[in-house]
C-alpha cells in the first residue's frame, strides 16, 4: 500500500484533566462527548465538552459519591440521549444531562464494581426493547429493561460463587428483528462466553487462557458476523460468528499488537469491517479484515465450517505514554474519534481517508 494512501491518526485537540478518566463517549447527534471518571478522594464525576473553534471547552459537569467507570448512550432514543453508567459500587444509573439532580433509573443489584456496559435498541442501533448489559466484579452479567424496575431482565451468574470470575466485558449483538439477541462477556481467566436471550442459555463458550479486556460485535443490528476480542497479553481475536462447527466452533484469526495489553476495541461506525485497538503503551493500532474467498466450507461428513479471514493493519500511531483506556469512534462524523488515557488526558482524534476503504 502506498504511504500517502495510508490512513493518518491525527491528535485534533487535547485537555489536561484533574482526575482519572475511565470512559469517554459521544453525545449523539452532537459535537459534545462525556468523560467519566473519579478524584482522588474517591467521588465520581461526569463532564460534558464541546468542540470549538479553540479547542475543548467543559460545558457542565455533575458529581456523586463513587467513582463512574463504565458509560454508553446506547439504549436511550436520539430524542432523549440519556447516559447510562456504571459505578464502582454496582450501582447502575441512568441520567438526563439536562437534569441530572437525580438519576432517573438505578440498581443497586451488583454486588461489586460494574466494569463493563453496554445498550442496544435506542439510536436504532438494534429492534426490541432497550436494553443495557453490565458485567461485575462479582462474576454476574446482567441484562436490564430501562421501562421497568430495577430487577434485571436476564442473569448469568456463576454456579458456584466461590469460584466466580471476574467479568472485564460486555457487548450485544444479533439484534435483527425483535425477538433475536445475544450477550458477549469477556471475564479475567481468558473466558468468552455467548448467551441466547431468546433461549436464556449458553450458546458458545471459548477461554482464549489471558483476560479478555475488550469485546465488540461489527454491529448490534445485523444476524451476528464478526467478534473481536482484546487481551491482557498483546492478543486480538477476530471470530467470524456466522457459521459455528459442533466441534470447531467458530473460525477465528489472531494477531498481537501493541507489545502490551489491548485495552479496547472500537468498529468504525460507517464501515464495520474497519476497526481501532488501544493499548498500554499508549498506542492506536487501526485495522481493516479482509474476507476469505470462501467464508464456509464443508469437512469430511458435510458439516459446515467457517473460515477464517486476515487482518491488514492500516495505521498506527502512539499518542500517550500511558494507557489508552477507552475510545469511541462519532457516528456522525467519518474519522472522528475521542479517547482517554492513564495520563488523565482526553484526546480528540483524526483519522484521514477511510472513505478510500
Amino acid at each position: 500500500m502506498d504511504r500517502l494512501e495510508r490512513p493518518q491518526i491525527i491528535c485534533h485537540a487535547e485537555k489536561s484533566l484533574e482526575y482519572s478518566i475511565h470512559d469517554v463517549k459521544w453525545v449523539p447527534c452532537s459535537a459534545k462527548f462525556v468523560s467519566v471518571g473519579g478524584k482522588s478522594n474517591g467521588a465520581g464525576l461526569v463532564e460534558i465538552y464541546s468542540m470549538t473553534g479553540e479547542g475543548l471547552e467543559k460545558v457542565s459537569e455533575f458529581t456523586r459519591k463513587d467513582h463512574f467507570k463504565c458509560c454508553t448512550f446506547d439504549a436511550s432514543s436520539l430524542r432523549n440521549r440519556h447516559l447510562a453508567t456504571g459505578d464502582f459500587s454496582g450501582r447502575l444509573q441512568i441520567w438526563d444531562l439536562e437534569d441530572s439532580i437525580w438519576p432517573i433509573y438505578k440498581t443497586t443489584e451488583h454486588r461489586s464494581i460494574i466494569n463493563a456496559i453496554d445498550g442496544v435498541a435506542g439510536q436504532n442501533s438494534g429492534c426490541g426493547a432497550p436494553e443495557i448489559v453490565t458485567g461485575s466484579r462479582d462474576g454476574s452479567v446482567m441484562v436490564w429493561d430501562v421501562r421497568q424496575k430495577d430487577t434485571p431482565v436476564a442473569k448469568f451468574v456463576p454456579s458456584d460463587e466461590n469460584s466466580a470470575r471476574d467479568c472485564w466485558s460486555v457487548a450485544f449483538g444479533n439484534s435483527y428483528n425483535n425477538e433475536e439477541r445475544v450477550v458477549a462477556a469477556g471475564y479475567d481467566n481468558g473466558d468468552i462466553k455467548i448467551y441466547d436471550l431468546k433461549a436464556m442459555k449458553l450458546k458458545w463458550s471459548k477461554c482464549v487462557k489471558n483476560g479478555v479486556v475488550g469485546l465488540q460485535f461489527d454491529r448490534k443490528n445485523i444476524t451476528m458476523n464478526k467478534l473481536v476480542a482484546t487481551t491482557l497479553e498483546s492478543k486480538i481475536y477476530c471470530y467470524d460468528v456466522r457459521t459455528k462447527h459442533p466441534k470447531k466452533g467458530f473460525a477465528c484469526v489472531t494477531e498481537k499488537a501493541h507489545k502490551s495489553t489491548v485495552w479496547s476495541i472500537k468498529h468504525l461506525p460507517q464501515n464495520r469491517e474497519i476497526f481501532m485497538t488501544t493499548g498500554g503503551t499508549g498506542s492506536l493500532c487501526l485495522w481493516k479484515y479482509i474476507y476469505p474467498d470462501r467464508r464456509v466450507e464443508k469437512d469430511a461428513d458435510g458439516i459446515p465450517y467457517g473460515v477464517a479471514g486476515e487482518l491488514s493493519n492500516l495505521q498506527n500511531a502512539t499518542v500517550s505514554e500511558q494507557p489508552i483506556t477507552a475510545f469511541d469512534w462519532c457516528v456522525d462524523k467519518m474519522g472522528l474519534a475521542v479517547s482517554s488515557a492513564y495520563d488523565q488526558t482526553i484526546r480528540v482524534l483524526i483519522v484521514t481517508k477511510l472513505n478510500l476503504y
